[in-house]
């Protein structure tokens, strides 16, 4: 019996089910594809409707195409907890500026051998980098046959009905 709170993970007979009635429904394609990820890569169904061509397939110009990636990398900005939506992104304003004193001097040169040689000075140009504070994304294996075989079936139907669509396109994998 599984822990409380914890999901009931379906058996192989159970999910051949899910995958015939996919068939008999409209967009099989798209919905064979969203199940085997949701089944074989174990995403969340927002990770799924994040996804772009780029985290799955590289796209190629000439002749039309793609190559499906052996390794998708799931960013972490998709996951759980990561605000993937955006609803309550914070707008980030940088008030203070912070140096080390070794730093702080070599600053003071920079500026000061810039000064005497007449080059404007632009106090933008010595800010010290911020440090954007990234969670890791997840590295997913694409290995799995019937995986890559509903992804590439959908992919392809996908880009034939739209043959502009660049690599930050959504795969439209929505629910």
């Amino acid at each position: 019996m599984p822990k409380a709170g914890q999901a009931r993970v379906p058996t192989t007979a159970e999910w051949q089910r899910v995958f015939e009635v996919i068939q008999d429904h409209r967009h099989p394609e798209k919905n064979t594809a969203i199940m085997q990820i949701s089944a074989k890569l174990g995403l969340r169904a927002q990770e799924i409707a994040l996804l772009q061509i780029k985290e799955i397939a590289r796209l190629k110009k000439s002749p039309p195409g793609f190559t499906l990636y052996k390794v998708m990398s799931l960013p972490a900005a998709y996951t759980k907890g990561a605000n993937a939506m955006g609803r309550s992104r914070p707008r980030y304003a940088r008030r203070t500026v912070s140096f080390s004193v070794e730093a702080f001097d070599q600053v003071v040169a920079q500026i000061v051998d810039l000064a005497k040689a007449g080059i404007e000075v632009d106090p933008k140009r010595f800010y010290p980098t911020v440090k954007k504070r990234a969670g890791q994304s997840r590295d997913l294996p694409l290995v799995d046959e019937d995986l890559r075989e509903a992804l590439a079936t959908y992919l392809a139907l996908r880009l034939d009905k739209h043959p502009l669509c660049q690599d930050r396109c959504r795969v439209h994998f929505s629910l």
